[in-house]
């Protein structure tokens, strides 16, 4: 058994997907994607070598709003700076579990890169540290696949001792006396036995059509549904997570009362509205929330949560928000960048966090606990996670014990991206019944079974060997 591990190679691939669809982000819309797929190795001290995969969309449009920047200087500054992240992991020396080499790259190594590559953009808009995440998880995915991989174990067989040397109290402070993280790990705020089913949250998008008189003529005809209805009728969903603009209140009620309507008439039992860090005052989400109550209480009742309505930088936007809270629960998405933000939105009146694998696995894991230990509500929303990026995202979600299951939305916009890995994983890539299964991820680190995923990748954009 080993517990100390170094890095020893690195290589990193881009893979380009099309949507059938587009999808709008707040203000943004998107229509194609790049993913960054890494492969990292790793050996330990008695010579015993294993390599692993993570994989990350790179959706500049969520991770670096922005209306001064082009799309196309967005994406091209994240695929560079993946390529400075593959150089900086490949020279990292830092030994140990996956989770302390991670939290070490997190707090060391992302801060300074992020500083240099935004002074040499030499007074342009900076690229946000919420981009520089993004860029990191495929890294620090990679990290957690290969180290699980090198002892034999499923990657969460290892959150515990003897693997792991430090307890959380060495990476977390608690809020209050209730709170200690003294020899306590990650395991402990995990579920040793999670469901391999969980229910399964639909993206409504805002460009989306929700009946025959929306078409327009140019949807897709490629055997998969375009209106809402023929969705929820085909997965057999039960929960629909509903973007809104957050600048435009008739617009966004109409919309929500809309999918409202259609979800009660196909036997939806639970909706949450997204307004994608677009609003600037309470006034606007709590107006919403009562005009809905007073005039739609059967939809109020289907409504399980409010995610994110404020700009995401928290210390240059405090805002109260217990208001809300009161009314509903309140989810913090692109403000939960870390635990220490999360502490934060606590005190500011957020009672939930949705995780996120791509702000990696190491952060997701810190924040997960920090949220467990102090009684807040978790989630793990999707990063519209195509191919291997579906995996570690649907394992931490079944891990983390959450409200209500996963969102799980790839198979709307590129379902024919993860053909190879569907014919390994059939109902992980198909929703069934508004519940996707994980049972056939098996084996150590994630689980893939890349064996025998039948993927060719193209040439590595940088390979890099010690």
């Amino acid at each position: 058994m080993s517990s100390k591990a170094k890095i020893t190679g690195i290589a990193v691939y881009f893979l380009n997907a099309k949507m059938r669809m587009p999808l709008k982000f707040g203000r943004e819309v998107v229509d194609e994607v790049v993913c960054c797929r890494v492969k990292l190795k790793l050996a330990d001290e008695k010579g015993n070598h294993s390599e692993g995969w993570g994989e990350t969309p790179l959706i500049a449009q969520w991770g670096w709003a922005s209306e001064r920047l082009s799309y196309s200087e967005r994406i091209e500054t994240m695929v560079n700076f993946c390529l400075r992240l593959a150089k900086a992991w490949a020279e990292f020396e830092e030994t140990g579990h996956a989770f302390e080499i991670g939290h070490s790259f997190l707090s060391q190594v992302l801060p300074t890169l992020l500083m240099q590559i935004n002074e040499e953009r030499n007074g342009k808009e900076p690229m946000p540290y919420l981009a520089a995440l993004i860029c990191n998880s495929p890294f620090d995915i990679a990290l957690h696949d290969a180290y699980g991989n090198l002892i034999g174990l499923s990657i969460y067989e290892t959150y515990r001792p003897p693997f792991m040397r430090f307890d959380l109290s060495n990476y977390l402070e608690p809020e209050g006396e209730d709170v200690d993280f003294r020899g306590k790990f990650p395991a402990h705020f995990l579920l040793s036995d999670p469901p391999r089913k969980l229910p399964v949250w639909h993206l409504v998008g805002a460009k989306d059509p929700l009946t025959k008189d929306e078409l327009t003529g140019n949807e897709p005809e490629d055997g998969y549904p375009v209106l809402l209805k023929d969705w929820i009728i085909q997965d057999g969903l039960k929960c629909l997570k509903v973007k809104l603009t957050g600048i435009d209140f008739d617009w966004d009620y109409k919309r929500l009362v809309r999918v409202g309507e259609i979800a009660m008439e196909h036997n939806v039992m639970w909706l949450t509205a997204d307004f994608n860090c677009t609003v600037t005052e309470p006034k606007y989400v709590i107006e919403f929330l009562d005009k809905l109550l007073r005039d739609q209480p059967r939809l109020w009742q289907k409504l399980l949560y409010i995610e994110q309505p404020f700009p995401y930088e928290l210390e240059s936007y405090p805002i109260d928000v217990r208001t809300i809270a009161a009314r509903k629960p309140l989810f913090m998405d692109e403000s939960a960048h870390d635990w220490k933000f999360v502490r934060i939105g606590r005190k500011l009146g957020w009672t939930g966090v949705a995780l996120k694998t791509c702000k990696t696995q190491t952060g997701a894991l810190l924040m997960q606990a920090w949220s467990k230990a102090h009684g807040m509500l978790l989630m793990v929303q999707d990063l519209t996670n195509p191919m291997l990026a579906l995996i570690p995202h649907v394992l931490l979600a079944a891990y983390s014990d959450t409200l209500m299951g996963v969102e799980v939305n790839a198979m709307q916009f590129y379902p024919q991206a993860s053909e190879p890995e569907a014919k390994v994983h059939p109902n992980l890539y198909r929703r069934r019944e508004g519940l996707v299964d994980w049972s056939t991820v098996k084996g150590s680190g994630f689980g893939y079974r890349l064996n025998e995923v039948k993927r060719i990748l193209p040439k590595p954009a940088l390979q890099i060997e010690r």
